[in-house]
């Protein structure tokens, strides 16, 4: 199984330095990907975990990751597509492909913050449908065909280069946790990601929903990826319901908790220290967030030995 890591893109660790230095150390270290996210609003009053108050641009800091790093695979989980045009993403996902030599793997979700529609102009309603054709635009803008034409979406005829390295494009992730979503992502995407929120107990059921969705469509096994909110040196019991807290405890424990996940079908994990409070809130202190940070990823390393 393929493990990732979170790049510096929230809180107090998230310099210019930290995202360069650690995206390398991160590829020295054998990781195969590198992973980002998005959040536009903090809205005012808002009860917003710590990790959203202060978030770098997905795809501004994988450009910048691209100049940075040469081998390891750069990600973002997730755009939500209701905040841009298929057009314009199509042109930034591209050149962040051609900037990275083809390392780019995309993830689109449909939002659920009420304010960043507002703030955007967007609508929280046919966000299911519309995602259906903003795949097919994407897809349609990096092959060079004539313009597309839906019901939501109708780009004019002409071309939009340069095209991307990978062909025909870059792989399309489908996030969110409801039904749809995991079918969407067999039907019309190239694999799963899960939310920072997804109950990874029930992973195995999640993953056989998307991979029918995708035989059915008559297409490949899709990629499940598990968004991995570790918690090391947290108990690896939940207090509160006696239950096992996976990526939790030691880091043997971690371990063995991603060997299942892959017996569950997942194809990769990314570790996303990002959410981990001492990381990811403004308010924590840089250099122990950083210290914290290079110590989950140099004990979880795939080249690691406990």
């Amino acid at each position: 199984m393929d493990i990732g890591f979170g790049a510096a893109v929230a809180g107090s660790w998230a310099t210019p330095r930290n995202l360069a230095e650690l995206g390398r150390r991160a590829e020295r270290l054998g990781y195969r990907s590198l992973w980002t996210f998005q959040r536009l609003l903090a809205p005012a009053g808002a009860k917003l975990a710590p990790v959203y108050r202060s978030v770098l641009d997905p795809l501004v800091s994988l450009g910048y990751l691209a100049a940075a790093t040469s081998t390891i695979r750069l990600g973002v989980a997730v755009i939500n597509h209701p905040f841009l045009s298929p057009l314009l993403l199509a042109k930034q996902a591209a050149t962040v492909d051609v900037l990275s030599g083809g390392r780019l793997d995309l993830g689109l979700g449909s939002g659920w913050l009420a304010e960043e529609f507002t703030g955007s102009g967007a609508s929280m309603e046919h966000r299911g449908a519309r995602a259906d054709e903003y795949v097919a635009a994407l897809r349609a803008l990096w092959t060079g065909s004539a313009g597309y034409a839906g019901t939501f979406f109708s780009i004019p005829a002409g071309r939009q280069d340069p095209e991307p390295v990978q062909r025909p494009g870059p792989p399309v992730l489908i996030g969110g946790m409801s039904r749809a979503a995991m079918e969407r992502a067999g039907r019309v995407g190239d694999g799963w990601v899960t939310a920072s929120s997804a109950d990874l107990s029930r992973i195995a059921e999640s993953a056989a929903v998307v991979q029918a969705a995708a035989r059915a469509a008559r297409r490949g096994p899709a990629r499940i990826v598990c968004r991995g909110v570790v918690r090391p040196g947290e108990p690896s019991v939940s207090p509160a319901t006696g239950q096992r807290r996976l990526l939790s405890g030691s880091y043997e424990q971690i371990r063995e908790d991603v060997a299942w996940l892959g017996s569950c079908g997942v194809t990769e994990v990314f570790y996303d220290v990002n959410f981990d409070p001492a990381v990811g809130d403004p308010a924590a202190d840089e250099g122990k967030a950083v210290l914290r940070a290079c110590e989950i990823m140099e004990a979880l390393a795939p080249d690691a030995r406990m």
